[in-house]
């Protein structure tokens, strides 16, 4: 088996999802899988439905209007028969939303987002297996919900591995092109769940290791992995080889090309992840296995925006030991705050976190109960791996430094 993940910017229009059939047909296409994402931006447009559904009603048709409008144009293109099942598939995906978003009693933001947000990825699939069988590559379109079964940690939900292989090793045909959904998977009321945004590129390595797999490629706009995000860095230089280690702790830091928890599956049974263009599919990209650390070997540069720096001292200048860290920790897990960065001396503790649930505010009034503290929103998290001392000027310059932490092998900056 080789498994295929192709991002939402590979099948962003009529012509990305033709060009994905390009790619079958250039690289081949036996036993494989293909994990396919949202097309283009629809999850943020999906995103806008669902913070119409609470807040604004009067909006709620209109936004989802603006995400049939996007797929019928996309089908328009693709089929020149108006009466192809196409058509009718993804008519009943919009009726079936529309069915959850009248009949849904739930007030829980995050089982409604999750129950909305999976059906960006269920209309990019049935149109791209469509079209596939079309033009005569014969696929079976799966449910990967009927695959991956998680807990309900809605937003970020967690595998639940041995329900998860039981289903993949018992139920998937391995001797055909199959075709389905990255991102979601369910829980064991057959809710939908989603993994966590970029989620993708982990469900495809979910694939992988219950497969056992010969390879996992990620089909990308760029040539491979790049040393820096060439949105924010000049001159961003290609990466041949990672290591799996390596690339676990660019993930870790926020490498937006690799979703965090893609490499842990694919290192434990040394599966080779390779990161290729679309526009440029015999081109190598880049490997990601047990080799060589890092080729060639150069400053590596992440950013993370939008975060949030908190920084604490006690009230009455008493040390902060682990009676108040172990505090300061737990109130971060209850208000699921993604932690960044820590920094702390004796009387001082600060933390760099990512905001992703609104939950700063609470935070914040809980922790002035017992600490001093400071707070700065809105600021920007650099990374840099095997930094020297210009890479470090490159991201200070100009910049207000708030927070600088260096280990042998990195450096983090927190800057305003």
């Amino acid at each position: 088996m080789q498994i295929f993940k192709f991002g939402g910017a590979s099948v962003k229009d009529a012509n990305g999802v033709k060009n994905l059939a390009i790619v079958l047909q250039t690289i081949g296409y036996d036993n494989t899988l293909v994990v396919v994402s949202a097309m283009g931006k629809t999850t943020n447009a999906l995103e806008v439905v669902i913070k119409n559904y609470f807040n604004n009603k009067s909006e709620l048709q209109s936004a989802l209007q603006e995400v049939k409008k996007y797929h019928n144009e996309i089908l328009l293109e693709l089929f020149d028969d108006e009466n192809h099942s196409a058509f009718k598939k993804v008519s009943a995906l919009f009726n079936e939303l529309n069915s959850f978003l009248s009949i849904n009693k739930s007030p829980d933001y995050n089982f409604v987002y999750d129950q909305v947000i999976g059906y960006g990825e269920l209309l990019s699939t049935t149109i791209i297996s469509e079209y596939l069988n079309h033009i005569g590559l014969k696929n079976n379109w799966i449910d990967v919900r009927s695959f991956i079964k998680t807990d309900t940690y809605y937003r970020r939900a967690n595998v639940n591995w041995e329900a998860s292989q039981g289903l993949i090793a018992s139920n998937f045909n391995k001797g055909t092109l199959n075709i389905t959904q990255g991102f979601l998977g369910s829980d064991a009321n057959n809710f939908t769940t989603s993994l966590g945004r970029e989620g993708s590129d982990y469900t495809a390595a979910i694939f992988a290791y219950c497969l056992n797999a010969k390879s996992v490629t990620i089909w990308k706009d760029v040539p491979g992995v790049l040393n820096a995000d060439p949105r924010y860095f000049e001159n961003a230089k290609l990466l041949h080889k990672i290591s799996y280690r390596e690339a676990i702790e660019l993930a870790f830091y926020g490498a937006s090309v690799i979703h965090p928890k893609t490499l842990q599956p694919l290192q434990r049974k040394e599966i080779p992840l390779h990161v290729k263009s679309f526009l440029n599919p015999e081109a190598k990209g880049t490997k990601i296995s047990k080799e060589v650390v890092l080729d060639p070997m150069t400053p590596c540069f992440i950013v993370k925006k939008n975060q949030v720096l908190i920084s604490l001292s006690s009230l009455d200048f008493s040390y902060i030991v682990e009676e108040n860290i172990s505090h300061i920790f737990n109130l971060l897990h209850l208000y699921k705050m993604k932690v960044d960065v820590i920094q702390n001396s004796a009387i001082s503790f600060s933390v760099c976190v990512d905001n992703i649930y609104n939950n700063l505010e609470e935070l914040l009034l809980h922790l002035k109960a017992k600490f001093k503290v400071t707070c700065h929103e809105n600021v920007s998290l650099y990374t840099i791996r095997h930094y020297n001392d210009k890479a470090i000027a490159q991201i200070e310059t100009d910049k207000m430094v708030l927070l600088k932490q260096l280990t042998q092998e990195t450096v983090q900056v927190v800057t305003k």
